[in-house]
């Protein structure tokens, strides 16, 4: 049985440890509800645009944006969206590992040509990926300092500047998109080229005709880049509300072990005290028996 000096330092420890995940628990709600607050007002916005984007692209002819432009997929650039900080559980782990597959199962003859790149979204993507010599364009780690529109926009910018160039065939984009604090669901989508002949079906079947203001052709021209940005810009926020909410589960499943761990403890402690008094009043009684048998 462990001495009392060593049971009491590590329920110090336990302790100390204990009211830290209590304290990141709190901290992740409170930013938790802030994050979700954002991503369930864009989701309407986004499905709006892509709706109307869908109901064009079906009635009309063929576009002529590159973003539409169906390609043999030789090259392949792949986003992995993550975070900057662990202690979520599994959320980091489960996006890099939903992106593995996707290589493998996908992409595997271009993976053996080395012609598949990544664009982390995310300090622990970012370290997994450098670690393992894949090319890695970019650094968006501070991303998270200052999430905007505008800053996530600069991404996607560069992202369909590439694939405009010709540079890339296909874009997919991976992430967990948020459900509930404890539920995150893992998403694997073709950002590039835009997928028109689905849309072009789907809305087809709904048969919704609109008047429209400009031309068709031009409004898409319009749309298809705006769009692109609002999806990248949904998943980082989507991937933003499910790492407060993995953290938040995570802390307060950590707390729960700890609070487990204490009590433990205190039994083992208590225990050990007891047989070191046991023993001292043992060797008292001892001693007081040999000195009056002396």
């Amino acid at each position: 049985m462990a001495n009392l000096k060593e049971v009491r330092n590590r329920i110090v420890s336990v302790s100390s440890t204990q009211q830290i995940t209590k304290a990141m628990k709190m901290v992740s709600a409170a930013k938790l509800k802030r994050a979700t607050n954002a991503i369930v007002q864009l989701r309407p916005y986004a499905n709006k645009m892509k709706e109307i984007l869908t109901n064009l692209s079906a009635n009309m002819e063929q576009s002529n944006s590159p973003f539409v432009q169906e390609r043999e997929p030789n090259k392949v650039l792949v986003i992995v969206v993550s975070s900057n900080r662990g202690l979520a559980g599994a959320f980091n782990m489960n996006v890099i590992k939903a992106a593995n597959n996707l290589i493998t199962k996908q992409y595997i003859e271009q993976y053996n040509k080395g012609l598949v790149d990544i664009i982390a979204i995310g300090k622990k993507v970012q370290e997994f990926y450098e670690k393992r010599r894949y090319k890695v364009i970019g650094n968006n780690n501070e991303l998270y300092s200052e999430l905007t529109f505008e800053n996530v926009s600069k991404v996607a910018d560069t992202v369909m500047e590439l694939f405009a160039n010709g540079e890339y065939d296909r874009v997919e984009l991976v992430y967990n998109q948020f459900k509930n604090a404890a539920v995150q669901i893992l998403r694997t989508e073709q950002l590039l080229p835009i997928e028109c002949t689905i849309a072009a079906h789907l809305s087809a079947s709904k048969q919704v005709d609109f008047i429209f203001e400009k031309k068709k052709k031009s409004i898409v021209e319009e749309l298809i880049p705006k769009s692109i940005r609002v999806q990248l810009y949904k998943a980082v926020l989507d991937s933003h509300a499910s790492e407060h909410g993995a953290r938040m589960t995570a802390m307060d499943k950590a707390t729960e072990n700890a609070g487990d761990l204490l009590k433990a403890l205190k039994l083992s402690y208590n225990q050990a005290r007891q047989a070191a008094i046991t023993t001292e009043l043992t060797e008292i009684v001892s001693g007081a028996a040999a000195l009056s048998n002396g």
